[in-house]
């Protein structure tokens, strides 16, 4: 695909909103990103969660639950230290107050912030 421009896009969604931590909800919801993801790469954009960075690291770090001290130091700072590097957010699944912030700091850097796969198709 000829881009003009790939774009390095945060996909943010829900990961923990109303899962009450069940890991079956919590593997849905990060399937889903996952899945945004692929068809981001697949239009030519590169995409990265900030799950993929933030869980290795407090997996690594030493969390021994979702919530946990360890788990806080990472997981929502990870994000929004990515929006300083990103060229824009993707905003997909259901209500989450994690990923509306990181619409909200998009837009307070003046990244573009995108709301489906097709908006981000046409960059």
């Amino acid at each position: 695909m000829s881009k003009e421009r790939s774009l390095l896009i945060l996909v943010a969604g829900p990961y923990r909103s109303n899962t009450g931590d069940d890991p079956g909800k919590i593997a849905n919801n990060l399937r889903v990103m996952n899945e945004v993801s692929v068809e981001l790469s697949r239009a030519g954009h590169m995409p990265i969660t900030g799950e993929a960075i933030a869980l290795p690291l407090i997996e690594t770090a030493g969390s021994k639950r979702i919530g946990d001290a360890v788990f806080d130091e990472f997981f929502h700072p990870i994000g929004h230290r990515l929006i300083e590097h990103v060229d824009a957010v993707l905003r997909v699944g259901g209500p989450s107050k994690g990923a509306d912030e990181m619409v909200a700091a998009a837009r307070a850097n003046g990244k573009q912030v995108f709301f489906s796969v097709a908006e981000a198709r046409r960059v």
